[in-house]
């Protein structure tokens, strides 16, 4: 069959956090906040060595590409592809929205349609993200024959168990319900040969990092295995050289994610003003899509609800939603059925979205790498997105 995953009144409120800072965060200067956006000049782009019809992949999937309009490769695309199809074990050092899915996913798909025997699993830090490759991969692999599995939290586990039972080709999951069915021994990963783990910096940095270790530790002795991170720290480093075997790496970072957007602060007085400016801000015409994070899923609850009082279009997502909420709020900010969706840093990785204009940071996040993390939602596609921090005076 087709290749098919089964996945599955404005004064009354006012928002918290004016300017406390929660336990265990890390103070940031203001001052990072404020960084002009870099324009992308000639000179820093990538002319390809390739084409996608170059590569000696099965036509099914250069079909697919072709209807996606895939037809030059991105730099990581480009440079991972061929090490891939040679059997390599690849590092990938790129920022989020890189095209980081397809490289790793053409050559995965073109091994299980020539191999029946091989067996793939790809962990994501977030339901998000591991929704998001679900998708793509999806489109990548139509017609192949191939049949996948998605396991995250926060959906229906007897669907989970069922498509686990029909042997799927391909795995996709988070850490925590991997490691779950595999206590459960409803997984068994001795048979899979491939793994991928995306943006390892942010497993590591949601505390998986002995999640991770125990899943790679269950997988086939001989395999081929693929790491993307935005970084290559000491911890990502060391696991990496702990489960790999001469990896080859490829490195496209030409700058940091947050180049190509134009980052700045909102100052405030107390939390009616907050508001106030939040909704100024959000009514401006080049305010076209915008991601608002707050602290907790109370506040972003909330915050959304007032948002919605006062005209606009706004949906929240958070992790005390399940997964079919999750889904359809992210779904309806893809289609512009919303324009504002708030959101706690749950979504911050695993939101691919092309056209945010604006990251709207209500409250502060734990850290300047999380901030990164954030406002890396916008920029992309060769635009300049902005970045506004609200920062008690």
């Amino acid at each position: 069959m087709a290749y098919a995953y089964r996945s599955q009144n404005h004064a009354r409120r006012t928002n918290s956090g004016g300017g406390k800072r929660r336990p265990g965060a890390k103070y940031i200067d203001p001052a990072r906040f404020v960084k002009a956006a870099k324009p992308v000049t000639a000179e820093t782009e990538y002319i390809p060595t390739h084409k996608f019809v170059d590569f000696e992949i099965n036509q099914t999937i250069k079909n697919n590409l072709l209807a996606k309009g895939f037809t030059t490769p991105t730099p990581i695309q480009d440079q991972t592809i061929i090490p891939a199809l040679a059997g390599k074990d690849v590092i990938g050092i790129a920022n989020t929205g890189t095209g980081k899915t397809a490289a790793f996913s053409v050559p995965i798909l073109n091994r299980l349609m020539s191999d029946h025997n091989a067996r793939a699993l790809i962990v994501a830090p977030t339901r998000e993200l591991a929704q998001q490759i679900d998708e793509d991969i999806r489109s990548i692999a139509k017609g192949s024959g191939l049949f996948g599995a998605v396991i995250i939290g926060g959906a229906p586990i007897g669907r989970q168990l069922k498509d686990l039972r029909s042997n799927p080709q391909i795995v996709i999951g988070t850490p925590g319900r991997i490691k779950d069915h595999l206590e459960r021994k409803t997984l068994n990963l001795s048979r899979f040969n491939m793994i991928v783990l995306d943006e390892v910096d942010r497993m590591l940095d949601m505390g998986f990092v002995d999640d991770v270790r125990e899943i790679l530790s269950k997988l086939a002795p001989e395999r081929q295995s693929f790491f993307f991170s935005a970084t290559l720290d000491t911890r990502v480093n060391s696991l990496i050289q702990t489960f790999s075997k001469d990896p080859v790496t490829i490195s496209i970072k030409t700058g940091e994610t947050t180049d190509t957007v134009d980052q700045n602060v909102i100052s405030y007085g107390g939390n009616i003003e907050k508001l106030e400016k939040l909704h100024d801000l959000l009514i401006q015409p080049h305010v076209t899509k915008a991601i608002v994070f707050d602290e907790t899923q109370r506040s972003v609850e909330r915050l959304s609800n007032e948002l919605i009082d006062r005209g606009f279009a706004a949906v929240s997502i958070h992790g005390g939603k399940n997964q079919g909420q999750r889904q359809r709020a992210l779904s309806r900010f893809k289609l512009n059925e919303v324009t504002v969706l708030v959101a706690t840093d749950v979504a911050a990785r695993g939101i691919d979205v092309k056209d945010i204009s604006h990251v709207i940071n209500y409250t502060q996040p734990q850290s300047y790498e999380d901030y990164v993390h954030r406002i890396g939602r916008a920029g992309r596609a060769g635009k300049t997105g902005y970045a506004l921090t609200f920062v008690s005076r």
